[in-house]
């Protein structure tokens, strides 16, 4: 089957950068992230690889703030997030409510190599259900989707 460089089987353009199942994670930054009732409640700041195998393991979702100002962060495991081509956005399988006690931080802490990782990693799979391997790429896959925890 021959697809045209420049579009999808579904008609959608379809960038140098991606093809009809993949995206480069350029794309993926300021992609919008909504909630289970289709509100946008934030949009995906970057995303965070597994060293070892490669896999996108975390979402980082910015939200809140004016002018880049009280801005904070959500890291979400990669897992929770489903693309949907109606919205051209993330959603999340929760209300926006339910996020308000997830974990959340400023860049700051996130920019720090290895220990900020590993103290936002901890926190975020404990809320989430998730076990921590202790660093990023160690944490043990299928481990249930964390809805139970929303």
């Amino acid at each position: 089957m021959v697809i045209d460089a420049n579009m999808s089987d579904s008609g959608n353009e379809i960038h140098r950068d991606e093809s009809a199942s993949l995206i480069s994670a350029d794309r993926v930054k300021g992609t919008s992230v909504y909630d289970s009732e289709g509100e946008k409640i934030g949009s995906i700041d970057s995303v965070m690889l597994a060293k070892k195998s490669g896999k996108v393991a975390y979402a980082i979702m910015s939200f809140g703030g004016f002018l880049g100002m009280g801005e904070k962060y959500h890291p979400l495991p990669w897992h929770m997030l489903d693309y949907d081509t109606e919205l051209m956005g993330y959603r999340v399988p929760t209300a926006a409510a339910a996020l308000k006690d997830a974990p959340a931080y400023d860049r700051a802490l996130l920019e720090v190599p290895e220990t900020g990782a590993a103290a936002w990693q901890g926190d975020t799979d404990t809320y989430y259900g998730r076990q921590s391997g202790g660093r990023a790429g160690g944490m043990s896959q299928g481990l249930g989707n964390g809805a139970d925890r929303l």
